[in-house]
């Protein structure tokens, strides 16, 4: 019974730490192929990209859900 339930708390950690890197990754590549640095407008006080940036991570963790519970 133990067991089981600390492979499942492994498992859980694990599969959140997988997702967690693919999303940062995803991140970083659409940060490199997009022209505009989002972070520094996003400093400046651009609302526009700061939500589109938020609409990108959060796409991002969309495709990752789905994948991870599939």
């Amino acid at each position: 019974m133990h067991k089981d339930v600390l492979l499942a708390i492994v498992s859980s950690f694990g599969w959140t730490l997988l997702g967690v890197l693919v999303l940062f990754v995803g991140t970083l590549l659409w940060d490199r192929l997009d022209p505009v640095d989002y972070r520094a407008e996003i400093a400046k006080g651009n609302v526009a990209a700061a939500i589109k940036f938020a609409a990108v991570i959060l796409s991002l963790a969309a495709i990752v859900v789905a994948v991870l519970t599939t």
